[in-house]
């Protein structure tokens, strides 16, 4: 049944009172009725959060809500059963996501409350106070997994799923592995990579190896190099940066990857690819600019980087295929 619209003024409230901390653990009671998020078992650990907060998880999360962080469960055979709105663009993850609920995006607390999760976890803090009265909440600031390695450790504790964590690794790593040596076959040994994103302002903007755009892929999976520019003022410093028209040729690459990104239509690219700044790029001559889709090449979860792998390997392969190479 619907929660009424109200509902949001005194959830906490009306939670506080009927005893649903978010630390409980029902010890000596009964079995639980899955309002304090506890499995029926009772069964509680201590999950260490990023910001050093502890917080008391089931062993075992059998109901799991996130914003953002869909696929990082789906990789580790977590049952995911709400996920906010953004995670239904991933193709990587669009057969798994039909059984599993859109609770919006700001999370919709009636929808994530009509779930019953055990175990919220949320890249955004702002919704922590009202969705800890639901359930165990574990915020998981951006950025705070470096690869895919790192993701597969932190969503598998999590989950209590270390195993099926390690199992998603070793197959990716041979994934990678093909693919790496696929690649070496047709690029030069100091041949520089980079990804790039132009935005439907005209926006022009180099990114890092965490930031999605098959980052994660090019520079961790397939072990290609940067330029020494984005080495040092990107990769080196985690940081996406925004560069002028100008600036474009001391920052480009023998190969160059961008999204084009323009949600509501009306590209730049044509006006980007018209500047006689951007014929001029050696990239251009030689045939090596790659204009991916941004729903495709945005996501960085484990699911969707080991997509992303053959994907960028073949584009390298087949374009060196018909450059004569």
């Amino acid at each position: 049944m619907k929660v009424p619209v109200i509902f949001s003024s005194f959830l906490a409230t009306v939670l506080l009172l009927g005893g649903c901390g978010n630390t409980s653990s029902n010890e000596g009671e009964g079995p639980s009725d899955n309002q304090n998020g506890a499995t029926e078992s009772g069964e509680m650990r201590t999950f260490t959060a990023p910001n050093g907060e502890e917080v008391s998880i089931p062993e075992n999360p059998e109901k799991i809500v996130t914003d953002f962080y869909a696929g990082e469960f789906l990789a580790v055979g977590a049952n995911v059963v709400g996920a906010g709105s953004w995670s239904f663009s991933n193709p990587f993850i669009e057969e798994e996501l039909k059984n599993i609920k859109d609770v919006g995006d700001p999370v919709n607390t009636e929808e994530v409350l009509e779930l019953e999760p055990d175990l919220i976890v949320v890249m955004d803090e702002e919704q922590y106070e009202t969705l800890s009265q639901i359930a165990p909440t574990v915020v998981i600031p951006y950025n705070t997994a470096k690869n895919v390695e790192e993701s597969l450790q932190l969503f598998g504790e999590l989950a209590n799923a270390e195993a099926e964590a390690a199992q998603f690794l070793d197959s990716f790593n041979e994934e990678a592995e093909a693919a790496r040596a696929r690649v070496e076959e047709v690029v030069e040994d100091d041949a520089t990579f980079g990804i790039y994103e132009l935005t439907d302002k005209g926006d022009f903007w180099v990114f890092n190896d965490n930031a999605g755009r098959g980052g994660q892929v090019i520079y961790n999976a397939l072990g290609l190099k940067a330029p020494d520019s984005i080495d040092e003022e990107v990769i080196k410093t985690g940081e996406m940066k925004q560069l002028s028209t100008e600036v474009i040729p001391d920052y480009a690459a023998d190969y160059m990857f961008i999204t084009d990104y323009h949600p509501e239509g009306g590209s730049k690219l044509p006006e980007m690819e018209s500047s006689p700044i951007w014929q001029g790029l050696e990239a251009v001559k030689n045939n090596r600019v790659f204009i991916n889709d941004f729903d495709t090449f945005y996501p960085y979860d484990p699911i969707s980087v080991r997509g992303q792998i053959d994907l960028i390997a073949d584009m390298i392969v087949e374009r060196a295929e018909n450059n004569g190479k």
